[in-house]
């Protein structure tokens, strides 16, 4: 006689929520255990104790400079892509002198950069000029172009949209600033370990890098500072990190952000951002063929690999999501507060108040598999089914 069949575990949430944060690779974790335990030093030591942790941070920093074609001194370890950014911009402007206290960004910046504008404007009296953006989220370079002048500092214009994936045409627009003496910063926290970043090629002076967008942990991130770049140090004390970034220096972190760039560095050279963006488009595929007429993409055509932001006619973000608890994923930005207002990038874009309220960010990582992505498709048409099981007679899509 048989006996009682096993249960089949339930399968558990699909996460679809990479570009919010990435689960910690086991390899990453491996590599950083031994700087929590044995190698405990200071990497300033100049015992046997530091000998340990000093080698492993310069050897992070090898494996950050290399996923960006850059050179190990030119890394700079921070605790989070927010400082990155603040020492970029800040740095930059107050280093630059009483005669270039002009900044030029663009409207669909990440906070992290947006913020740090104002707070120059407001205490430094630094002049900012925030360049418009197109329906699909991207920068004119005649924008810029027409914006520059012998005072402007420093651009800062991002690799790749948080929201949508957007990306931007950083190359022509570093050189348009290098024409004026500006130096060029770029956020590249979405895009780093995700297509291939390289500094020479975009002619970055300066260059954000996070850990826990591409599978290290929380609480490390790194600034590329071109070679001669003068800035003013964020935080002051013994001089670690060129100067530029005081207090003893978390090698286990560093460890842990050197390993996932060369982890990522390793699924770059393989094609792996190409199996993503076929994953992504299957993902697309399955909604438009099952709501046709409904499916609206956010953002350009030429965009991250595992991102897809969509709107769908009869429906709201919010209510979506909420319909779907087994599935992760967001409105927009996980920095947001999460009211349902209408997202600030979607709204510099152009989008309606109802196109804009309706989106939903879908983004796929390293760990996304087909299975995933097919029943993601699932929940979703059925909960438009069940919200919206028509579209309403006017609605935002009809203008379009």
């Amino acid at each position: 006689m048989n006996g009682p069949r096993a249960a089949v575990p339930e399968p558990g949430p699909v996460y679809l929520d990479h570009n919010a944060t990435t689960p910690v690779d086991p390899r990453v974790v491996e590599a950083m255990l031994p700087f929590l335990t044995g190698d405990f030093g200071n990497p300033s030591s100049g015992h046997t104790h530091g000998t340990a942790p000093r080698e492993a941070l310069a050897r992070a920093r090898r494996q950050v400079a290399a996923l960006i074609g850059a050179d190990a001194e030119e890394i700079v370890f921070t605790g989070s892509g927010s400082e990155a950014d603040n020492l970029a911009l800040r740095g930059a402007v107050l280093a630059a002198g009483d005669g270039r206290r002009r900044l030029i960004t663009q409207v669909t910046e990440h906070p992290a950069v947006l913020e740090t504008c104002g707070a120059l404007h407001r205490l430094h009296g630094t002049e900012v000029t925030y360049l418009p953006v197109d329906e699909s989220g991207l920068v004119d370079p005649a924008d810029l172009a027409a914006a520059l002048d012998d005072r402007t500092a420093l651009v800062s214009v991002m690799a790749a949209n948080n929201e949508t994936g957007t990306l931007q045409p950083v190359a022509e627009l570093a050189r348009l600033a290098h024409e004026h003496g500006a130096l060029f910063h770029c956020d590249a926290a979405q895009a780093a370990g995700k297509i291939p970043v390289d500094v020479r090629e975009t002619g970055a002076d300066l260059l954000t890098v996070v850990g826990h967008k591409m599978h290290a942990p929380k609480g490390i991130a790194a600034l590329y500072v071109r070679t001669g770049v003068r800035l003013e140090p964020l935080v002051y004390g013994g001089g670690q990190e060129g100067g530029l970034r005081a207090g003893t220096e978390s090698v286990a972190l560093a460890v842990a952000l050197g390993a996932a760039a060369e982890l990522a560095a390793e699924d770059l050279a393989a094609g792996r951002g190409a199996y993503v963006q076929e994953l992504r488009d299957r993902l697309h595929r399955h909604l438009v063929q099952a709501l046709p007429g409904r499916v609206y993409v956010n953002g350009a055509e030429r965009r991250l690999p595992g991102t897809l932001n969509i709107s769908i006619d009869g429906t709201t973000g919010h209510e979506l999501l909420a319909a779907v608890p087994d599935l992760a994923a967001s409105t927009g930005s996980a920095c947001h507060d999460g009211t349902g207002a209408p997202s600030p990038v979607l709204s510099a874009m152009g989008l309606d108040k109802g196109r804009a309220t309706a989106a939903v960010r879908l983004s796929l990582g390293r760990r996304t598999t087909a299975a995933d992505v097919d029943r993601a498709a699932g929940m979703l048409i059925g909960a438009v089914h069940a919200l919206s099981p028509a579209p309403p007679g006017r609605s935002w899509c009809d203008a379009l």
